[in-house]
């Protein structure tokens, strides 16, 4: 994140309210539905830092390097599958920021490269984020606006996405997928009360979040819980408070959702509605989709969908169609989520050992591929259902 950003998008935040150009009852309508998006953010981000501290991602990966008893390809199913489960349970910038470090580390102890397995982590912390509201900020901003349910609507493109996304990367992929590795030995656990205990608060989580249960409450009990089982094992946090409360991004979030506020308040809705059209046919859902995916990759997925979603309100096939275009569309730009940012921070951080050249025109020609897939299967099974 540019330093000093989170400076500018405060001064958003209290100077378009203040000055009239936000009018106090769209900011009051914005507030009552983004607030408590990014409290949940904030507070499934420090869920997901206890989680790390616990050794929970590290154990999971780790455990997938022994189960594919070296055999690189299913190693490269069981990284698919966590990282799946991870996207869908804890959010596609948890999966970024957290799961990304523990691939590279587990790439290395298997002598494997850590690129093609870290960009499978990328692709899929993007595109599995369609299943539940938690996955993504702009699901849990669309969920109240379905009027048959998030998750009856949205698990038909977010199984297809998934599919074709998971093919087209063994495609790509295809070559890392060959030969053997030596198995390395299991790692002991800093605390094994404390790892199971992770362990059982994030299954309990994901299926409260799969019935969709209030998701700010659900994810502030596991942080408490989380919290109360380190301070009882005594095991330090490693990552300071004030790290691990993603504040300047909550700030920087809340200022892209005034600015398009703002915007929407001088026309910015009718503007848009020529883009994405009225339609709920094949070609009008398609059209949405591809807006969405080309505004995403162009500004980032988050003010991209707060700018879109007046313009699609009134229809669930439309709505889907914007967040198959959102979430799955922003793959070639570097700056189309916060995710792809975050899991190039990571990358670069920790596989200074293997740093290939051009990595970023290496996330672009992924996504160049990817993207176009991920969104027509997400539409297919939006016009199909």
């Amino acid at each position: 994140m540019t330093p000093h950003l989170w400076i500018v998008a405060a001064a958003l935040v209290l100077l378009l309210p203040l000055s009239g150009a936000l009018p106090a009852d769209d900011f009051a309508e914005l507030a009552a539905l983004t607030g408590p998006v990014l409290g949940f953010v904030v507070v499934l981000t420090v869920v997901a830092e206890l989680c790390a501290g616990a050794g929970l991602f590290d154990a999971v990966a780790d455990g997938a390097a022994r189960l594919a008893r070296g055999r690189p390809a299913i190693l490269w199913l069981l990284v698919v599958a966590v990282a799946t489960a991870c996207t869908v349970v804890l959010s596609l910038d948890t999966t970024a920021v957290l799961l990304t470090p523990a691939v590279i580390a587990v790439a290395r102890r298997t002598g494997r490269d850590p690129l093609p397995l870290a960009l499978c982590v990328l692709a899929l912390a993007n595109t599995a984020s369609l299943l539940l509201p938690v996955s993504n900020l702009t699901n849990l901003m669309a969920a109240r606006s379905f009027d048959d349910g998030y998750v009856g609507t949205m698990a038909a493109p977010a199984v297809a996405v998934l599919v074709v996304v998971v093919a087209a990367l063994a495609v790509l992929h295809r070559r890392a997928l060959h030969g053997r590795y030596d198995v390395p030995p299991r790692r002991a656990p800093r605390d094994p009360v404390l790892l199971r205990v992770s362990g059982v608060v994030v299954l309990l989580m994901g299926a409260a979040f799969a019935i969709e249960l209030p998701v700010l409450p659900t994810a502030v009990v596991a942080a408490a819980v989380l919290g109360a089982a380190t301070a009882w094992r005594r095991v330090p946090i490693t990552v300071p408070v004030t790290q691990m409360v993603p504040w300047r991004t909550a700030i920087v979030t809340a200022g892209l959702f005034v600015a398009v506020g703002t915007w929407h308040a001088h026309g910015l809705t009718a503007l848009l509605s020529h883009l994405t059209g009225a339609g709920t046919g094949p070609g009008d859902l398609a059209q949405v989709a591809a807006v969405g995916a080309l505004t995403a990759n162009g500004v980032n997925n988050l003010p991209a969908y707060l700018a879109l979603a007046p313009t699609v309100t009134g229809s669930d096939a439309r709505l889907a169609a914007l967040l198959v275009g959102v979430n799955a569309g922003p793959l070639v730009t570097p700056w189309g989520s916060l995710a792809t940012l975050l899991w190039l921070q990571q990358y670069r951080r920790h596989a200074w050992a293997a740093q290939p050249t051009g990595l970023v025109r290496r996330v672009v020609l992924q996504g160049v591929v990817l993207a176009p897939l991920a969104v027509a299967a997400g539409v297919a099974a939006v016009v199909l259902t």
